[in-house]
């Protein structure tokens, strides 16, 4: 309850701050709309609003389940292979000279105006992020321990898998802590580009249809989805990494 207090706080500050703005400067509904006008809407649209955050939700969970498991086989074939590092990092690297926004279209080219290219752009958005936590988190496994594994006889891959591994998990989670606030963005992207649903879509549809209160309703929707997914996961991965501590 405690930790709700600060959030409450902010809360109240921000949506104080925003009536204040619409009253002091008098701005127009159809410029910014207030909050409770905004409220207002998202109650009598949640019906709808429902149903399009139900398509994005699943974009973002689907794309941040195969981003993590994909970025996290990817870090880990990386530093167990020299040769995978010589070779594939530095395109991995190069690849984030693309901006990933760039690729929508082509992603929507590829594979469609439904679920499968938000997908991937959350999943692409949220891959280097994950691996390269993970990746870095692998490379400063404690030497002690390694000449520990070592002297007991380990294999590569039983370093790997019992030691390395188990000591890199916290950077692997951090990762997914990044991958949780970035993948709403590459669903949201996606649906810019080409969607018949979705937030994204709806935002888009409001705003060609100049209701401001509709596309702020659906706008916060999507941010306070966004913050509970990052909660959802900071907290999933701080008890599995205190049962594993415990373990």
């Amino acid at each position: 309850m405690s930790r709700l207090l600060p959030i409450a706080a902010s809360a109240a500050l921000a949506l104080g701050l925003w009536q204040a703005l619409v009253v002091l400067a008098a701005l127009p509904p159809f410029i910014l709309p207030g909050p409770a006008r905004v409220a207002e809407t998202l109650w009598a649209s949640r019906a709808l609003i429902t149903e399009h955050a139900g398509i994005t939700v699943a974009e973002v969970l689907i794309g941040l389940a195969l981003g993590a498991v994909l970025g996290g086989l990817s870090a880990i074939g990386l530093a167990a292979s020299p040769a995978a590092r010589r070779l594939i990092r530095p395109m991995m690297v190069f690849s984030q000279a693309i901006p990933v926004f760039a690729l929508a279209p082509i992603l929507t080219l590829w594979l469609g105006y439904g679920l499968w290219s938000k997908i991937a752009m959350a999943l692409l958005i949220i891959y280097f992020p994950v691996t390269s936590a993970f990746f870095d988190a692998l490379m400063r496994t404690p030497q002690a321990m390694l000449d520990m594994g070592r002297v007991m006889g380990a294999r590569p891959a039983r370093l790997m898998w019992h030691i390395r591994v188990p000591a890199a998990l916290p950077g692997f989670a951090s990762g997914l802590r990044l991958a949780a606030v970035y993948a709403p963005i590459g669903a949201i992207i996606g649906e810019w580009v080409g969607a018949s649903k979705g937030l994204g879509y709806l935002m888009l549809l409001a705003n060609g249809r100049a209701k401001i209160d509709l596309m702020f309703a659906a706008l916060i929707v999507l941010a306070v989805f966004t913050l509970l997914l990052h909660m959802g996961v900071d907290r999933a991965c701080r008890r599995w990494l205190d049962g594993k501590a415990a373990g």
